[in-house]
């Protein structure tokens, strides 16, 4: 492993050991059933179960709690740009972002498949990153079979769909990071070396890898 590398993965380390997803005080675990309702509208975009229809939109099924929670607050506060939601998360509390997170977490992310072609690339650099660009691999962060890791705040990325996947990973590329989130600045200097190419098969590897031994056997679509 090159110093460049060890010196990236180092930076993810460090910044794992020092996020804090705590919730406010006073909030309580998520509920799950209580989320339910309070998620009704996220359906028409993300699906009831959270397996939305069009893959413009990300899967939330499986996603961790403290996660979930997290990206809603940063929409609400306007630290992430996504104007469609804001109209929908202007008026939750940070007790309904768990609730509704830990609604999600409780559902299954409806399996993908990834294009047989792009495979070997995307799991090499899934599995490997680049030494060339110093580029840690993907699993340091979001684990060997993409279910990342919660207690860290890495969010699952086995099973999403690789058109979301892209969008996200070349706006991250082109320095689209989230203003105070230290996850968001990670992905933008992770991302901001790789190639449509390589975005393209690292996207679509993630949307076939939901195995629990992250086998890299998957369909053509």
């Amino acid at each position: 492993m090159s110093f460049r590398l060890v010196v990236a993965f180092a930076a993810l380390v460090s910044a794992s050991m020092t996020y804090a997803a705590e919730a406010p005080s006073g909030t309580k675990p998520g509920d799950a059933t209580a989320g339910q309702a309070k998620a009704a509208t996220c359906g028409a975009c993300h699906g009831i179960d959270g397996n939305p229809a069009s893959s413009q939109y990300p899967k939330l099924a499986g996603q961790h709690e403290d996660y979930v929670a997290r990206q809603v607050d940063l929409i609400k506060s306007g630290k992430r740009v996504v104007p469609a939601m804001q109209p929908f998360v202007a008026n939750l509390s940070a007790q309904d972002q768990h609730d509704v997170g830990a609604y999600f977490a409780s559902k299954a992310s409806l399996p993908g498949v990834a294009d047989a072609k792009l495979v070997a690339t995307g799991q090499a650099y899934y599995r490997g990153g680049d030494n060339k660009d110093g580029v840690p691999a993907c699993m340091a962060c979001h684990g060997p079979d993409g279910r990342g890791n919660p207690g860290a705040g890495y969010p699952q990325l086995a099973g999403q769909y690789a058109d979301y996947l892209t969008a996200k990973l070349k706006d991250f590329r082109d320095g689209k990071g989230y203003s105070d989130d230290d996850h968001g600045k990670i992905m933008v200097t992770v991302a901001k070396s790789l190639t449509d190419q390589e975005i393209s098969a690292l996207a679509s590897y993630l949307e076939g890898l939901h195995t629990a031994a992250a086998k890299a056997e998957t369909v053509a679509k």
